[in-house]
């Protein structure tokens, strides 16, 4: 290699240190369980590591030298960032998670994602305890779309095991927000026995961004097992699925949780 050739390889490292080999797949925290309990372990680095272009990722709200700092970070990586925050229940609550945003735009976020409830067929004894909870999860978004549309930043709420995706849809609808959405789990529904095709179908028009996985079911005495597996090994179109929602989204990010 010429000096000459030399010098252009250099010049052009800094460049391609920026271009993650995946650029729109990334890691959440609970699909790393092993990794996420060893200590110290850098959530960023690691994803950074495996050439992910997206992270998924918590920080304390009031340090804002953190935030910057995790900005510097994943802008230097060229990576994406997701951030998951506490949600108010009340009005009480709603300067801290305005406090929450301001943070969230020192971290440069491309958008929020939240699971807002439990395993619906294990949290709640009755339908009276379903839809109390129901209630208090309307009230909280309509306490916080106000204020992601001012800050102008989105909200990703997890199909969660929580809701048939057919509520979860009517909801967002009436909602009617474009700073409101989806952050679409793969395989969460087929525990409320849905279709995940049909899943996929009522929550497309409010997918922002996603939760990939791949699940396998088997029959038992008392019901069915269900469990996540390696990619490929399970019963979900992954090929199809993805391919609609990058038709959605070119840009559309794939958090690997499983």
């Amino acid at each position: 290699m010429t000096r000459r050739n030399l010098l252009i390889a250099a010049a052009a490292l800094p460049e391609l240190s920026q271009t993650p080999t995946l650029r729109n797949l990334g890691g959440a925290p609970a699909g790393f369980p092993i990794r996420s309990k060893t200590k110290p372990f850098d959530f960023v680095e690691h994803c950074h590591s495996l050439g992910l272009g997206v992270v998924e990722s918590r920080i304390d709200p009031k340090d804002l030298d953190a935030a910057r700092a995790l900005r510097k970070k994943t802008e230097a990586y060229g990576m994406r960032l997701i951030l998951d925050f506490r949600l108010p229940r009340d009005p009480g609550d709603v300067p801290a998670f305005e406090t929450a945003l301001n943070a969230a735009h020192e971290a440069g976020v491309m958008g929020l994602h939240t699971a807002m409830t439990g395993r619906r067929y294990e949290i709640y004894p009755t339908l009276a305890a379903f839809k109390k909870d129901f209630e208090q999860h309307q009230k909280t978004i309509a306490l916080v779309e106000p204020l992601l549309r001012k800050h102008k930043i989105k909200l990703g709420i997890e199909n969660h095991k929580g809701w048939r995706s057919a509520e979860q849809a009517a909801w967002l609808k009436r909602v009617s927000s474009e700073w409101v959405g989806v952050h679409f789990d793969f395989g969460n529904n087929l525990a409320l026995c849905e279709m995940p095709m049909e899943t996929l179908a009522n929550l497309r028009p409010y997918v922002i961004s996603c939760h990939i996985k791949d699940m396998a079911m088997q029959v038992y005495d008392d019901g069915f097992l269900l469990s996540e597996v390696p990619l490929g090994d399970g019963l979900l179109d992954l090929k199809g699925m993805v391919e609609s929602l990058q038709a959605k989204d070119p840009n559309m990010p794939f958090n690997l949780e499983m």
